[in-house]
């Protein structure tokens, strides 16, 4: 089989085949007893279906114990129906003696699942008693020597330990199998809610200025056309340019493939800032950084200068970023901030405008990646600072 193939029929193991797998599994244990009976004594043809008939009985009442385990529960009735599979394996036994003795693993079974505590012992009742019983039986009827009583003894002790242990872990297997399921669905289902979350992210965070950088340069075009037509045109075709620069990280998400650069983004931040007419001051003493903290710095000024955009009035705004005691540290600040009361940010900043998945919980979330930390806040005289700090050798 491919592996598109294999794909296409399902997984190999799902809670609805659990009882098709207990059925399968009880048939040769329910069929034992009748097979090896019937043929050795001389049974009419209503003997023989009455044995049949209990042996079902008996292997329904055990896939019903099985079931229970294999849900995690308790049978329910358990002591009940577990007498009735006693009075049914045990009321043969007088009419075809010890090659009946086999359908005792039943009974082995069902007591490990139904009792509790101290009571769990009766299950190995039949374990212990049925090869005493059959080699006292041996020495007494056809005076068996020692080794065909040591036979005998290892034979049924055997054969009753190891069917009531298969049909006992054949349940607790299941039951794991369809826990282990489970867990790998909502493993799945955690991984697509995780990349939804990532998409969303990468998208608020690499569109976010473009867009903003659209929005300006549009508004400055139609402010310059009507007095210099140059200059207009020019705003244009930079708005272009943005436009194809947001395909191309459109697609970059899309493959997981988009990255970011701290000059570049500095640089970017500078000149869409200039444009709006905000005057920007730029200090960075970083070089040579680890390219995972140059990276999260430069997400820290594409969303502090997409939200400058975004949610203030300013007239200015400065980029710091300095080393001390190992750790890096960038501060962006811009004054002409004003607090929103329906949010925890100027004009829902920290939110991001999505209901506080993206914006700076998404920057957050990038610094906490690298054992970083994100920190915004309103300061006096209306301005507002973002500050990202990350250990300069990021764990």
């Amino acid at each position: 089989m491919t592996a598109g193939a294999a794909a296409l029929s399902g997984p190999l193991w799902s809670p609805r085949r659990s009882p098709w797998f207990l059925v399968t599994l009880l048939v040769p244990f329910a069929a034992a007893g009748p097979v090896i009976a019937i043929p050795r004594h001389d049974l009419g043809a209503a003997e023989a279906l009455a044995l049949v008939l209990v042996a079902v009985a008996s292997g329904a009442l055990q896939l019903r114990h099985s079931r229970a385990v294999a849900a995690g529960r308790r049978p329910a009735g358990g002591a009940w129906t577990l007498l009735a599979l006693v009075a049914l394996v045990y009321a043969p036994l007088p009419w075809v003696g010890w090659d009946w003795a086999v359908m005792q693993w039943f009974v082995v079974a069902s007591a490990a699942m139904v009792l509790r505590g101290p009571l769990v012992v009766v299950a190995a009742g039949p374990v212990l008693v049925t090869p005493v019983v059959a080699a006292w039986q041996a020495v007494a009827e056809v005076d068996a020597g020692v080794r065909l009583v040591l036979v005998l003894i290892v034979y049924q002790f055997s054969l009753l330990a190891m069917g009531g242990a298969a049909l006992y872990g054949s349940a607790r297997l299941v039951r794991v199998l369809d826990e282990l399921s489970a867990a790998r669905t909502e493993l799945a289902e955690l991984a697509v809610e995780r990349e939804r979350l990532r998409v969303a992210r990468d998208l608020h965070d690499l569109l976010g200025q473009s867009l903003s950088a659209v929005s300006l340069k549009g508004d400055l075009a139609l402010r310059l056309l009507p007095t210099d037509t140059a200059a207009a045109r020019a705003e244009i075709e930079g708005l272009t340019g943005v436009a194809r620069g947001a395909l191309r990280d459109v697609r970059a998400v899309a493959r997981d493939e988009h990255g970011v650069s701290l000059p570049s983004e500095v640089e970017a931040a500078a000149a869409l800032l200039a444009a709006a007419g905000i005057e920007t001051r730029v200090d960075l003493a970083l070089p040579n950084l680890p390219p995972s903290a140059a990276e999260v710095l430069a997400w820290a000024v594409r969303e502090g200068a997409t939200n400058v955009l975004r949610h203030s009035e300013a007239t200015t705004w400065s980029m710091t970023g300095r080393r001390r005691a190992g750790q890096v540290t960038l501060e962006l600040v811009n004054d002409g901030a004003e607090p929103n009361p329906d949010s925890s940010g100027p004009g829902g900043l920290d939110g991001g405008g999505d209901g506080g998945r993206n914006g700076l919980p998404g920057l957050r979330s990038r610094a906490a990646a690298v054992s970083g930390s994100v920190s915004a806040g309103f300061l006096p005289e209306g301005r507002f600072r973002l500050a990202v700090e990350i250990p300069e050798s990021p764990r």
